[in-house]
């Protein structure tokens, strides 16, 4: 019996010994570490794709956050960085408000639909209270909803918002002056 014991023992010394088991919880808890940093990797609020020229041509009276009614392939192209909202505005039509205008193409257009297209109008993700806000401020003369960047939170993907008036030349010839003269005194304080 002890012979057959120790046959036994000889075939389990490689698996059974101390270093062993040290390898293998060092490889369960490197697993588990990697399994909380894939978890954190998410939380990091990120911009994935701004709209950069809104700043510019609009004066952002108020932000709203949306959530996205978005196909697999394009939560992953969002969160690569691939898409473009320039051009892109959220229009109000009947109790819903949808992204119209967007570009987010297929992560693998190999592997997407035929019939996929990129610029497809894209339903958001907002209360009846917002959305019943988001359809008045549309109907104000002047005023427009302009999207600003998708970015994630928490593990989903949000769209943030604006209701915006547009600026006019002048507004525009402004804002270029004032950045110029910030980077210009900004300059004389760096080579001070």
């Amino acid at each position: 019996m002890s012979s057959s014991f120790a046959g036994d023992a000889s075939k389990l010394a490689p698996h059974g010994s101390l270093a062993a088991m040290d390898v293998h919880y060092t490889e369960i808890a490197s697993s588990c570490q990697l399994r909380a940093f894939r978890k954190c990797s998410y939380s990091i609020c990120m911009a994935t794709v701004e709209n950069k020229r809104v700043p510019f041509d609009y004066v952002i009276l108020e932000e709203i956050e949306a959530g996205l009614e978005l196909l697999g392939y394009e939560v992953k192209s969002l969160r690569a960085g691939h898409g473009s909202l320039k051009g892109a505005r959220v229009v109000a039509r009947g109790g819903e408000a949808y992204l119209v205008g967007a570009t987010i193409p297929a992560w693998q257009p190999a592997n997407a639909p035929k019939s996929y297209d990129p610029e497809r109008t894209r339903r958001l993700l907002l209360s009846r209270k917002q959305i019943a806000h988001v359809s008045s401020a549309e109907g104000e003369k002047g005023l427009t909803i302009v999207p600003l960047k998708v970015y994630n939170k928490g593990r989903k993907l949000k769209l943030a918002i604006a209701i915006a008036r547009g600026k006019k030349k002048e507004d525009k010839r402004h804002t270029i002056r004032a950045r110029e003269e910030k980077r210009r005194i900004e300059r004389t304080l760096k080579s001070e």
